[in-house]
This record gives C-alpha cells, structure tokens and sequence, in this order.
C-alpha cells in the first residue's frame, strides 16, 4: 500500500498524469523482484520504494530518471571505496535532523493533500480525519507505556498486535477506512467524484502521449506481439485505466 501512495505522489510532485495498471503492476513486480535478490544475496533489508526520495523530488523539482539513475550509479561507484563514503559520516547530526525534518515534512504534506478532493466543510469528513489522526498519534503512545496489557497467551500474536497498535500510521489509516466506508456519505462527499476526473483527465494527456510509463527502447517491438496484451506489467496491456477509474 505504502508503494502504490509513492508511485501516486511521485507522478503527482514531477508533473506526470496519473500512473495507468501496468506501470503500477510492473512497479509492484520489480519491488518483489528485488526483494527476493535481497533475500537470496543475504541482504538485512528489502529493495522497496522510499518516501523520503519522494520528499527529495518534491524539494529540488528534478524529475529526470537520467538524474536519478546518474546518481544511483553514483553512489554504487563510491560504496566500493570506504574513503569516500568516509565522508558522509562527518556530516554533523544536526544537519542530519534538519534534512529529516524537512523531507518527512514534505511527506506527511504530500499525504494531506489528497484531501483536497474531499469535501471538508463536511463535518463527517472532518469527523473520520480528525478521530483517525488523534487516535493514531494517541493510542500507540498508549500502547507503548503499558506494553503488557496484550496478553493474548501466544507469544507471536502478542508481538504481531504490539506492533500494529504501535505504528501510528497504521492505526489512523485503518480507522480512517473503516469510518470513511461504514458511515454514509455521497461520492462528491468522499471525494470520488473529483478523483475520478482527476484520474480521467490524466488518463486523456497519458492517451495522447503514452512514452510516460512506457518501457525504454522497446515499446515500439512489444506491440508487434498480440500475446503480450495479457500480460498486465506491460505497457501493451489491452487496459491503460488507472487503478482509480475503479473506485
């Protein structure tokens, strides 16, 4: 889920319309990819998208894949001399915090703005909002000062609740769903109607110029083959709707 809000922010912060099916299908598929390389290499963590590149995109307005590819390469170059990645760790801890506080505040901001396809002179839409912010930076602070009251009687269950009811964002955006599903609204209320223009009038611009998610060098000879419309991480998949002209 986390991935699919990125690759949305992403396409939202450089200009780009809104991603159609396979670009989000073939983004899910490379992550898993990457994942089990990770695991088979004995990597401590997974290959995933990261908010905070988001962030980044959002504060230096460079869009450019070359840029960020360029930069990639960069940092695989100098990973193999410790020297130079001596370097990085004399930058000052203020600093440090400073740039976090900067990019998870670019983040957080990119969040809250998909609000703005609801209604929010509504008072059940500032209801649903304002109980699932509360309760998410409420009850994990609750949770971590009385880490015993879980007592289930199993072990693995009681870690698995621990750190559910401890993730903040997690709880606020499960109790936003369930709210937001389970108490009456209209669509223009929820704001489906606006997203879905919004969707429609991305997927027009993405028709008429299709080389935004398209894959480089070989588009052009993928649709020469009519089989490989079934397959949905392609870009010559039968479907380009954007996975919101379905809510």
């Amino acid at each position: 889920m986390e991935s699919i809000g990125d690759y949305y922010a992403c396409a939202r912060l450089s200009g780009a319309p809104t991603p159609p099916t396979h670009a989000i299908n073939r983004g899910i598929a490379v992550e898993g990819l990457g994942c089990i390389l990770a695991g088979l290499w004995g990597s401590g963590n997974g290959t995933t998208s990261y908010s905070q590149n988001i962030a980044a995109l959002g504060i230096t307005r460079v869009g450019s894949r070359l840029v960020l590819q360029t930069a990639g390469l960069l940092m695989l170059i100098l990973g193999l001399f410790g020297k130079f990645s001596a370097v990085f760790i004399t930058i000052p801890e203020p600093v440090i915090g400073g740039m976090f506080l900067v990019m998870f505040g670019m983040v957080a901001a990119v969040g809250i703005s998909n609000l703005q396809y609801v209604d929010l002179n509504s008072s059940r839409n500032l209801l649903i909002f304002g109980f699932s912010v509360f309760t998410g930076l409420v009850l994990p602070t609750w949770f971590q000062s009385n880490p015993d009251t879980l007592n289930t009687g199993i072990s693995e269950l009681d870690q698995l609740f621990t750190v559910l009811f401890t993730t903040p964002m997690f709880i606020g955006g499960f109790l936003g769903f369930i709210l937001d599903n389970t108490i009456p609204g209209t669509d223009e209320e929820r704001g489906i109607k606006r997203w879905r223009k919004s969707v429609e009038s991305g997927t027009s611009v993405l028709l008429s110029n299709q080389s935004f998610y398209d894959l480089p060098f070989c588009t052009n000879f993928l649709h020469k083959f009519d089989f490989l419309q079934n397959l949905p991480f392609l870009p010559t998949m039968k479907s380009l709707a954007p996975l919101g002209t379905r809510l």
